[in-house]
């Protein structure tokens, strides 16, 4: 089986990254052993950040504990010392023998292996910009500082991964618009509504080197004649299209259009069987 890193089109390069650390469908979420694998081999790998209790971060997605590890109540009440204690849970929902890792724990793993000049860590922070505080900036900033060269910080919100950023030279960042007036069922998705969610996304985040789009979203603008990939990449940014869950007749279908898109990175749960079916 060949790794899925990445497939070239006409040129163009495509790289496929393993969300929330899963390289296929079966993995759990968050495994250290997929992230060192995905990090050794030089693919793209993402993983989530939620503040806890002691002003740092924790892997995990959800801002409670219940669905994905063995703890219960939210995270950010949580202290660091009881997150380590708590195990993940696989997709069954039955525990791991997988820790909960807190970001300095993920970094300890990076620091251990040979990272590949190519491999790009995506860490994706879930919190809005009023809950950082100057605690968990500086907590941040000082983990990842020595890796910031494979890393991108990405969020939902801007100005919380300016704060963020700022702290660390050399960091990339990226930004991930919420499409929820065009995602309204009585909203006019017509060429100019997808034009300018585009040119507000790109004005939002001037310096985001990633813009984040939901492959359903390019489709939809595709369908009605604008080309959301084209207009970021002229801004000069690239496009990471997400998320592939399940690999079917009709997302790989999808994939094909976004490919001739000339996308430059699709998000997926996964990337083995994905980029298997598009080399058959």
């Amino acid at each position: 089986m060949i790794d899925p890193i990445f497939i070239e089109r006409d040129g163009h390069r495509t790289w496929f990254k393993w969300h929330r650390a899963r390289r296929s469908a079966a993995d759990p979420e968050f495994s250290g052993r997929r992230i060192l694998e995905a990090m050794r081999l030089g693919a793209s790998v993402e993983v989530d950040l939620v503040i806890h209790a002691d002003h740092g971060c924790a892997i995990l997605h959800d801002k409670v504990l219940e669905r994905a590890t063995t703890g219960r109540g939210r995270v950010i009440d949580t202290p660091a010392a009881a997150l380590r204690q708590l195990k993940l849970r696989g997709n069954d929902g039955a525990p791991l023998d997988e820790p909960v890792m807190l970001l300095e724990d993920l970094c300890a793993l990076l620091a251990s292996a040979r990272v590949h000049p190519q491999a790009l860590l995506q860490l994706d922070f879930k919190e809005r910009r009023a809950a950082l505080d100057a605690a968990t900036i500086a907590a941040v900033a000082d983990h990842v500082a020595p890796f910031a060269r494979n890393m991108i910080l990405s969020g939902g919100d801007a100005e919380a991964v300016a704060a963020l950023a700022e702290r660390t030279p050399g960091l990339a960042t990226g930004y991930d618009p919420t499409p929820e007036d065009l995602d309204a069922a009585d909203s006019p998705q017509t060429h100019a509504a997808f034009a300018a969610f585009t040119a507000a996304a790109l004005d939002k985040a001037p310096d985001a080197a990633f813009i984040y789009l939901d492959y359903r979203l390019i489709l939809k603008a595709d369908r009605v004649g604008f080309d959301m990939i084209a207009a970021v990449h002229a801004a000069g940014r690239r496009v990471d299209a997400w998320t592939i869950q399940a690999v079917t007749e009709e997302t790989l279908a999808a994939v094909r259009r976004l490919l001739d898109l000339r996308v430059d990175q699709i998000t997926t749960d996964d990337s083995d069987t994905l980029a298997a079916r598009l080399a058959a």
